[in-house]
């Protein structure tokens, strides 16, 4: 696959990379010590009523019929990727599957939910058929064959990730078809047997599309109040402090802001050159080389966040090890701004590129709706300074709300005499996390 980078490195920064990471350290730094000073009280509940959206919008969004296309939709598009993956050419230049995994459903789904809301668990296409199934069988769709094992938390959903960016950044050939259609095959198959086994609470907890959505959904200024279900609008931040605390969540926060710092790495000379060093050659030694590369960097961050959230004292060791999973959410926003910094140009351009190629899928001379003879618009590309400023932004957006986030939550956590220097540990990680993304993000 194309590298999902839009600069080309430093030199397209409108601003020196050193001037860049120090004044984005200082920002971060400066944030929480006003954070420090003015935010000395819990502020961010679980669960708030938020403002209700008219009436006549919630029924349309709610609305059956409205329900019934978006399944319809998802499904249909399903079927035509998997006809396109079987019958189309072989070649990634000439079919879009391989798009279609890699910028709609990692990137644009995503992007989408951090807009939207959880739109994965409407247009999903294997929730859609399990419905009709126990619409037709008279079974609820909630309810499967046993119980989900609240043990398991987010851990399947953390291993359908690390099975995707294996697939993307460490396996030998990640834009082949038909290695492409085997993982979605097998991502429908799994998706399917653990819906029947455990009704849609899989899908809540496993299914590593729906998780990462519902995950950046949380940062969405649309939710559903509690226990009745009513659309409403309200503040990002007190939406993600609802998030779920669940065996894994530290792991799928780890794998989801790991693996993007990978892919960072991954594209620059000195890691490619390590790689060809060790491997010698040999295309399963670079296989190994970049997996063990992989675990690696997505070990190192959810380690290094582990280790700072429990750096505090005041708190039992029992308590203290609960902390991660409670400040886990913290790293949502931190994941939200990579994931715009580095996949922005990616979701665009490379959008545009493979939705030129369903003009012609099957290779077969067609020109549907025109697009044959359209070409990419280089929106983004064209325009470095604004496209390196917002990518900066970003990043310092999700860092500061990562660090608000935090220091709410240690308001709750931690006892008073500890507040300050219980985060300290907590902060820094922040900061490492800023400077290392803009130096992976420009650097390389």
């Amino acid at each position: 696959m194309p590298l999902a980078h839009g600069l080309n490195g430093a030199a397209d920064l409108p601003i020196p990379l050193t001037y860049a990471l120090i004044g984005a350290a200082w920002a971060l730094t400066f944030s929480f010590a006003i954070l420090l000073v003015a935010w000395r009280r819990p502020r961010l509940a679980r669960e708030t009523p938020g403002l209700a959206l008219p009436s006549i919008v919630r029924r349309v969004i709610d609305a059956r019929a409205v329900r019934f296309v978006l399944a319809v939709v998802g499904v249909a598009a399903a079927t035509l990727v998997g006809l396109v993956a079987v019958l189309g050419s072989p070649s990634p230049q000439d079919n879009p599957v391989p798009g279609v995994l890699y910028i709609y459903l990692w990137v644009g789904v995503p992007l989408a939910s951090l807009l939207l809301g959880p739109v994965w668990r409407v247009l999903s296409p294997v929730r859609a058929p399990h419905r009709c199934v126990c619409a037709l069988v008279g079974r609820r769709a909630d309810a499967g064959l046993r119980a989900y094992p609240e043990s398991w938390g987010y851990r399947p959903a953390v291993l359908g990730l690390f099975a995707f960016v294996w697939l993307e950044l460490a396996s030998p050939n990640p834009g082949s078809v038909a290695a492409v259609g085997c993982w979605l095959l097998g991502y429908v198959v799994i998706t399917l047997l653990g819906l029947v086994l455990f009704g849609t609470a899989w899908a809540e907890h496993a299914d590593p599309f729906e998780v990462y959505s519902s995950l950046l959904a949380r940062l969405s200024p649309f939710g559903r109040r509690q226990p009745s279900g009513e659309l409403v609008l309200r503040a990002p931040l007190r939406h993600l402090a609802g998030t779920p605390v669940r065996a894994g969540s530290v792991a799928l926060a780890a794998t989801l802001l790991g693996s993007t710092a990978f892919d960072s790495l991954s594209a620059m000379p000195g890691w490619r050159n390590l790689v060809d060093s060790l491997s010698g050659g040999s295309s399963f030694g670079a296989t190994l080389v970049r997996t063990g590369g992989l675990l690696a960097v997505i070990v190192l961050v959810g380690t290094v966040f582990t280790v700072a959230a429990r750096a505090t004292g005041g708190l039992a060791r029992s308590e203290r090890a609960r902390l991660p999973g409670l400040l886990a959410h913290s790293i949502t926003p931190i994941i939200a701004g990579y994931v715009v910094a580095h996949y922005l140009t990616f979701l665009v351009e490379k959008g545009q590129a493979t939705a030129l190629l369903f003009a012609d899928p099957f290779q077969r001379g067609w020109d549907i709706g025109g697009l044959a003879h359209r070409e990419v618009g280089y929106v983004l590309s064209g325009h470095p300074t604004l496209l390196a400023t917002t990518k900066v932004l970003a990043v310092l957006t999700g860092h500061v709300l990562g660090v608000t986030a935090a220091h709410d939550r240690c308001l709750r956590l931690l006892p008073p005499g500890h507040r300050a220097t219980g985060q300290l540990a907590l902060m820094l990680v922040m900061v490492g996390y800023t400077f290392t993304g803009l130096y992976l993000l420009f650097g390389g």
